[in-house]
């Protein structure tokens, strides 16, 4: 970030490095490189996530003006949206497949990290806020699915509600707190509203500008393979190479997001009606199927345990030991890396796409 030479623009900085302190961010700008490097595409990915939890914001904030979180006005607001604000329907569009898009990066981003082992010291704390990313991202996703307030929804979040009640000792207790309540009702839309719009993005922002900031402290991280040979690996400026290559990257993004908003517009349904019986074939939305799907092909009973509680806790332990991967997987003494953890990222890679197929399939 350089001044303007001369004229009104050079006149325009000093008044704004005068009052901001511009000037203290070139040392930063010109001493940031990226690595080159035949995996290099990769570290696209956490900007292109970034860029689109900001479009997601932008998309939310104008629904604002229009939504009303009660149930007894949602849909209808929802409705006037789409069909009497002009580009009503096309922003719900873009927020809706925005935010399944980014969802679907922020996978590949930490499978890309998870593969390349960045997570190495002293990268451990940006693997961490990672997880919470991913965590707050799909809460996101799932408090955002309800506040429509249409059949699918409705019911989908009964059924994913449910899947809570059955952690042992917990559960119905984190059942009624998801739900204000022991079931779906108005009071669990005004909930999910102060979550999806208040809380969870508060607590995004928060842990984004940790992520960046250790980002930025630790710098880009390279690959077991690319690493050893360090020397050779030549850089290019962040400002404006690499900068260049995400604008394109953003710009690709949002054209395929603005077509599928276009051609593939989000429907509306019908109206929620709490007294109603569930529709046949009520899912999950995509991104919580594998689990969902999971759970269904477990028996009722394990050794005289609940079948749904088996799977949670399971599901809780692997979990744990996912988040713990900078410490089980260490290199050793030769600076080499045991082939099993890569093994295990392309099967638990595996088993997603399959259970995730299985479930839209079924």
């Amino acid at each position: 970030m350089t001044a303007p030479a001369t004229g009104r623009g050079a006149r325009l900085w000093a008044w704004l490095d005068d009052r901001l302190g511009m000037s203290a961010l070139q040392p930063f700008i010109k001493k940031k490189r990226v690595p080159v490097h035949r995996h290099s595409i990769w570290y696209f990915l956490g900007g292109m996530v970034l860029f689109l939890f900001v479009l997601q914001v932008c998309t939310g904030v104008l629904m604002l003006f229009y939504y009303r979180p009660s149930a007894n006005e949602a849909f209808d607001s929802v409705q006037f949206m789409m069909t009497q604000v002009k580009f009503g329907w096309l922003v719900r569009s873009i927020h809706v497949w925005g935010a399944n898009l980014m969802i679907f990066v922020l996978f590949i981003h930490l499978f890309s990290v998870w593969v390349l082992k960045a997570y190495r010291a002293p990268r451990e704390f940006t693997w961490f806020t990672g997880l919470a990313l991913l965590g707050l991202t799909l809460g996101l996703g799932f408090t955002g699915y309800l506040l429509p307030w249409n059949t699918l929804s409705y019911f989908a979040t009964r059924v994913g509600t449910s899947m809570a009640t059955v952690i042992p000792g917990i559960g119905p207790f984190v059942g009624r707190v998801l739900r204000s309540g022991n079931d779906v009702t108005g009071a669990t839309l005004t909930r999910f509203y102060a979550l999806h719009t208040s809380v969870l993005p508060g607590l995004v922002f928060l842990f984004l500008g940790l992520h960046v900031l250790l980002v930025q402290k630790h710098g880009m991280s390279l690959p077991p393979g690319v690493e050893r040979d360090a020397k050779k690996v030549r850089s290019v400026p962040f400002v404006p190479n690499f900068l260049l290559h995400d604008l394109i990257g953003w710009l690709i993004a949002l054209g395929t997001i603005a077509a599928l908003a276009v051609f593939l517009p989000a429907e509306l349904g019908k109206k929620a009606d709490m007294f109603a019986s569930a529709p046949a074939g009520i899912k999950p939305e995509w991104y919580f199927m594998a689990p969902y799907q999971t759970l269904k092909y477990i028996p009722a009973t394990v050794f005289h345990i609940p079948g749904d509680a088996l799977g949670i806790v399971v599901g809780g332990v692997l979990g744990v030991a996912f988040a713990l991967m900078p410490f089980l997987d260490r290199a050793r003494p030769d600076g080499t890396y045991r082939p099993v953890w890569r093994i295990v990222a392309f099967a638990t890679l595996t088993y997603l796409v399959v259970f995730t197929y299985l479930g839209l399939a079924s």
